[in-house]
């Protein structure tokens, strides 16, 4: 066409023969050429944002082009660019686009040039990184990110912005905790596989359970007090491995798990004694708690629209008594034994004597409730 507008630029793969256009004029975001004499040249474009990648070109031919490029990008006449006739280029000519990336030394990370945009799967293994490359987070094929034996501490909140990444494997490095703001990201949807192994992570954020596609999840060798409070929302979850931590008990919550393969092993599990109770119960119950409990009660809609937010909050975290009823900061808190095949068809071990029961954490509402708990308790103990 007339004038340097009517220029585009034909990208044809092995996977997509009949190729995409590109137009050229004042769409050129920048040339990334230092190694042109080596064949090797980049095309970054702004509309799409893809980066056309050459390699393996003839080094006189490839600088022809990459000026005709130059000048159709500044508006040029058609006529006065020095364009070669189309030879349709073989298929052994045409390069596919690389979907995975496995680096396992400091030495091989790339610090000068740029991830290539197709990656699918990325592994930076042993690169003595201590955050996350921003360039790495604007990988949006991810599917798989593989960032194990590194000195990351903590995680950006724009891993958020991944949003094919299925799995994600930080197992071995220095982090102290998971954001809740991750958790509340594009990785709900996405996420199913989640390694946080051998770090040093003391309790996970309440939000932790809105990653509901996790099917596998291990957090084996950290520092884990607790398991998050909700993880029975967990409805995908199939692989559970925790071991090596310093958990005291299972959250009530646990009891809802549908487990494949369970590993608790190596955590100080106390000895279960519900003839000791944790009482947190204020008689009368205070006007915010008979509210509080009515809310969860009766399913009434609230929301931080409606109510404060710590109120919100706590509403969040309510208990559930035996009796199914909630119950917010006015409770009695015990722990029993459960057998772990409840909820896991395999499981390891949880100590060195073959036993697979844990404690786990039940409440009740009020006395009435935990005194009827006691009868059952004594009469099958009797």
């Amino acid at each position: 066409g007339g004038g340097g507008g009517g220029v585009y630029l034909m990208v044809c793969t092995a996977r997509d023969r009949v190729g995409a256009r590109y137009k050229v004029q004042e769409n050129i975001e920048r040339f990334f050429t230092r190694f042109v004499e080596e064949g090797k040249a980049t095309v970054r474009l702004r509309e799409p944002a893809v980066d056309v990648c050459l390699s393996k070109a003839n080094a006189s031919n490839l600088k022809n082009f990459l000026s005709a490029v130059r000048l159709a990008h500044q508006g040029t006449d058609t006529g006065a660019l020095p364009l070669s006739a189309l030879v349709p280029a073989k298929t052994s000519e045409v390069e596919k686009p690389k979907t995975k990336m496995i680096i396992t030394s400091r030495r091989d990370y790339p610090l000068t040039k740029n991830f290539p945009y197709s990656l699918e799967h990325l592994q930076a293994s042993y690169c003595k990184l201590a955050r996350i490359d921003t360039r790495v987070l604007c990988l949006k094929k991810l599917r798989k990110l593989d960032l194990s034996h590194n000195h990351i501490k903590q995680l950006p909140a724009t891993i958020g912005d991944l949003i094919c990444l299925q799995e994600l494997n930080l197992h071995d490095n220095h982090l102290e905790s998971f954001s809740g703001a991750l958790c509340n990201s594009t990785l709900q949807k996405s996420l199913q596989f989640l390694d946080l192994s051998q770090n040093k992570i003391k309790a996970l954020p309440i939000q932790f359970c809105q990653l509901r596609e996790l099917v596998n999840l291990k957090l084996d060798d950290n520092e884990l007090i607790r398991l998050p409070f909700k993880i029975g929302q967990l409805d995908h979850l199939r692989f559970l491995s925790a071991a090596r931590n310093k958990l005291p008990f299972l959250p009530s919550d646990f009891r809802k798990l549908c487990l494949e393969n369970l590993d608790l092993f190596g955590n100080p599990f106390e000895q279960p004694n519900p003839l000791v109770p944790n009482i947190q119960l204020k008689i009368p119950l205070t006007l915010l708690e008979c509210a509080a409990r009515a809310t969860v009660n009766y399913r009434i809609p609230y929301g931080c629209h409606l109510l404060p937010s710590h109120l919100c909050e706590d509403l969040e975290v309510a208990k559930t008594c035996q009796c199914r009823s909630a119950c917010l900061s006015s409770f009695i808190q015990i722990t029993v034994t459960m057998n772990l095949h409840h909820v896991a068809h395999t499981v390891v071990l949880v100590d060195n004597m073959g036993g697979t029961e844990a404690p786990i954490i039940c409440y009740f509402c009020s006395l009435d409730c935990y005194s009827q708990f006691l009868d059952r308790y004594l009469q099958s103990n009797g």
